[in-house]
C-alpha cells in the first residue's frame, strides 16, 4: 500500500509496539525494565521486539554473558519515532484525560530547559499554520488508490484552498 501512515504502523505493529518504543526513547534498554514499565507479557514483549528488530526500528547489542543478557537501543530510524510520541502525547495534553493533573510528560530542548512542541509550518513562508487551515492533496507518489480516497472525501473535510492543485 502507498501510504506513509501504512508503512510506520505496519513497522510499530500495534499499541504494544508504541508503548515499547516510548519507553525505548525514553531511554530504557533492559528487558525487565521494559517490561515493568509497560506492563507487558513476557511472550508479548519478546515477540514485539523481534518484530521491531526485523523493521528496522530497534537494535539489540549483548551486554552481559552467561547468561547471555541484551539491551535494546531505537535506531535512527526508530528515533525518527520520537516525532510521532511527541505529537500523541500532545494530543493526549489536549484531550486532557481523565484522571490526569496536568501533563505527565514533557518536551524539552535540551540546551535552554526551555519546553519544545510541534507545530506545523508553511513550507515556503516557515509560518505557524493554524489546524483549520491545513488540507491535504496528492503528492508526487500517490497512487491510484490515494488519489480515490482524496476524491472521496467530503467537501470541506481535509480540504483547504489550494488542495486541487497537483504538488
Amino acid at each position: 500500500m502507498v501510504c506513509p501512515i501504512a508503512a510506520v504502523m505496519g513497522a510499530i505493529g500495534d499499541r504494544w509496539g508504541m508503548l515499547i518504543m516510548r519507553d525505548l526513547l525514553l531511554g530504557i534498554r533492559r528487558y525487565d525494565d521494559l517490561r515493568q514499565s509497560s506492563g507487558v507479557t513476557n511472550a508479548t514483549l519478546s515477540d514485539r521486539l523481534k518484530s521491531l528488530e526485523e523493521n528496522g526500528l530497534v537494535e539489540r547489542r549483548q551486554y552481559q554473558t552467561r547468561p547471555d543478557r541484551f539491551e535494546y537501543q531505537p535506531t535512527a530510524r526508530g528515533r525518527d519515532l520520537s516525532l510521532l510520541m511527541q505529537a500523541l502525547v500532545q494530543i493526549g495534553d489536549q484531550w486532557e484525560m481523565p484522571g490526569f493533573q496536568g501533563a505527565p510528560l514533557e518536551f524539552i530542548d535540551r540546551r535552554t530547559g526551555h519546553g519544545v512542541k510541534l507545530m506545523t509550518v508553511d513550507e515556503e513562508t516557515h509560518e505557524a499554520l493554524d489546524a483549520a487551515h491545513l488540507g491535504t492533496r496528492p503528492g508526487p507518489g500517490a497512487d491510484a488508490l490515494m488519489t480515490w480516497r482524496l476524491s472521496r472525501r467530503v467537501s470541506g473535510v481535509g480540504e483547504g484552498a489550494d488542495n486541487n492543485k497537483q504538488a
